[in-house]
């Protein structure tokens, strides 16, 4: 039968030490991508967008757009002197610029002087099967949200789409509810994710039960390692939503707060269902090797049988392949030196006495119930 299971790789992501750098330092990883900007500055009645690569696009976009609310989404890290742009220009402190570019933050939600930050992790499945872990961060100031991520990858079109269409509160809820909408965004695909792996567990689950070879615990375990990579965003994910349910930043109104408590309850559920998952994998491993377990048992109890016959057996062709004379060299008949040696026949009683035994054994374990346990 087919391998259900396809191998999930995980992307590399080096993480780049500096040791003894100032803090605040704005270091960009070598395989950063280059950034693209795009600017949705909306109210409840219009909608601009611009897109662009640099400071100027984003300037421009907000002296036009003045009586609008501000989405400026930047897909790739790879320009440090625009993340320093954006931090003079909104006033943002250099330790936040320096964990917008530190990609191997985990979850959390900072309240500073006029603005707040946070940080999510994005688990996804790329086009090659493979497992990525990016990090999203967010600054919200006035009526401005900046959002970062690492890759092209348009990860939050359902948010623009909903934008685009006007419905709702997306537009009148302001940047805090963007930021919402963004960490919503996140955890739903999670739910997305988990339901994929569960797909696996259920494939791997029927093999071990159809056809078990050994790839069933390779297949068990990267699943289990790819739902620790899970568990080590939601936990911190939750705590980060409820630091935000908490704030008393202007940024996070009481109608933002009454959507995080929804998304809260999300996150509690993801983090259940990674436990759970994490319980059958475990449970698939275990169950595999009790099942390697008892199918050599079951072999050594084989072996055991054909040598507990075969052991009387040689016994007696050892006796008698001794080959002891009858006689000594001047004719005499040596006493107590094995006479049947020389029996007529004695070739076929031997064989015949060791068939007996033989037969006899195999009665005594069938009687005994061995067979049927094989």
């Amino acid at each position: 039968m087919a391998n259900y299971t396809k191998r999930v790789k995980y992307k590399k992501h080096k993480r780049h030490i500096n040791v003894g750098a100032r803090p605040g330092s704005i270091i960009i990883p070598d395989d950063a991508l280059p950034p693209q900007i795009t600017i949705f500055s909306f109210n409840q009645d219009d909608l601009q967008t611009s897109k662009g690569k640099d400071m100027k696009t984003i300037t421009q976009q907000i002296a036009k757009c003045t009586d609008h609310t501000h989405w400026i989404k930047i897909n790739g890290l790879g320009d440090a002197q625009l993340i320093e742009d954006i931090g003079i220009f909104l006033g943002i402190n250099q330790l936040v610029l320096e964990d917008v570019v530190n990609t191997h933050q985990r979850p959390k939600f900072d309240e500073y002087d006029g603005y707040v930050f946070g940080t999510s992790r994005i688990i996804y499945f790329n086009s090659e099967n493979e497992l990525v872990n990016c990090q999203f961060s967010g600054i919200v100031k006035d009526n401005i949200i900046i959002s970062f991520e690492e890759s092209h990858r348009d990860y939050f079109d359902v948010v623009t789409t909903r934008l685009k269409a006007g419905k709702g509160t997306i537009r009148t809820g302001g940047p805090g509810y963007i930021f919402y909408a963004l960490t919503d965004t996140i955890l739903d695909n999670y739910f997305v994710l988990l339901s994929q792996l569960g797909d696996m567990i259920d494939q791997t689950e029927d093999k071990l039960y159809q056809s078990p070879d050994k790839t069933i615990m390779f297949d068990a375990q990267q699943l289990k390692r790819t739902l620790i990579t899970i568990r080590r965003a939601c936990w911190p994910e939750r705590d980060k939503i409820n630091d935000m349910i908490r704030s008393e930043s202007p940024e996070i109104t009481k109608d933002i707060k009454l959507f995080l408590r929804d998304a809260y309850d999300h996150c509690i559920q993801a983090m259940d269902m990674v436990e759970s998952y994490k319980e059958v994998t475990s449970s698939i491993i275990d169950l595999y090797l009790s099942m390697v377990s008892n199918r050599m048992n079951e072999i050594m109890k084989v072996l055991t049988i054909i040598s507990v016959i075969f052991i009387p057996l040689t016994f007696i062709a050892g006796i008698y392949g001794m080959n002891f004379s009858r006689q000594d060299d001047h004719g005499h008949v040596i006493r107590d030196n094995m006479p049947e040696l020389y029996v007529q026949h004695g070739y076929v009683y031997a064989l015949i006495g060791m068939f007996l035994i033989g037969l006899f054994q195999l009665f005594i374990f069938w009687k005994k119930g061995w067979f049927n346990k094989l």
